[in-house]
């Protein structure tokens, strides 16, 4: 193996651990009251070392941010693999009520970027709103190929019914159910005009 090949090896742990690490900080304590001194001293490695992967902490949260989507896109696609439109906009749904009932949640991680950085330029920022803008143009796309009139007002509000249950999470103290989640939604779509009915 060569040294360079040795090099990537030894420091590819190093900035898993680092995201780990700063992945649990962040959604549990918010990103401005986690600082970089706090990531280096429970995730073990040296300031040096969390720089050299991350050149700032705005570095970092875009990084955390990124793997979070990774896991969000996956999580949804899994639940909506081999299903019609209508099924996978109803798996979209079910799958965010249940994360949202659940003890370990405490909201969505790109709103909390969106409300502490009021700077569209912040780098998290510019993966939160991505984020976003893809959940809806997903929602969009089902609710037209579901057969569904004015698709992009349906995606919104179906995005909106999701953001709902996050915030409801935040709160924590009127976390809803995945039954709530799942019922508003199926009012929404039951009620709105689709390009399949006489």
């Amino acid at each position: 193996m060569s040294s360079t090949m040795e090099t990537e090896d030894k420091a590819r742990p190093a900035r898993a651990r680092i995201l780990k690490t700063a992945a649990r900080l962040f959604y549990a304590n918010g990103f401005h009251a986690v600082g970089v001194d706090t990531v280096v001293a429970e995730s073990g490695v040296a300031k040096m070392t969390l720089y050299r992967h991350f050149p700032t902490k705005d570095d970092l949260v875009a990084a955390y941010l990124e793997e979070a989507d990774r896991q969000v896109v996956a999580i949804y696609a899994q639940a909506t693999a081999g299903k019609p439109p209508l099924e996978q906009i109803h798996a979209i749904l079910d799958v965010t009520g249940e994360i949202a009932q659940s003890p370990g949640c405490v909201g969505c991680s790109f709103q909390a970027c969106v409300s502490e950085f009021p700077d569209v330029a912040h780098p998290g920022r510019v993966v939160a709103e991505r984020h976003k803008k893809a959940q809806v143009d997903q929602l969009t796309a089902l609710a037209r190929d579901a057969g569904f009139s004015d698709a992009e007002g349906l995606g919104t509000a179906l995005q909106l019914v999701v953001d709902g249950a996050w915030v409801a999470a935040r709160r924590n103290q009127t976390r809803v159910s995945a039954a709530q989640v799942r019922n508003a939604g199926r009012a929404l779509l039951a009620g709105w005009p689709s390009n399949n009915r006489a």
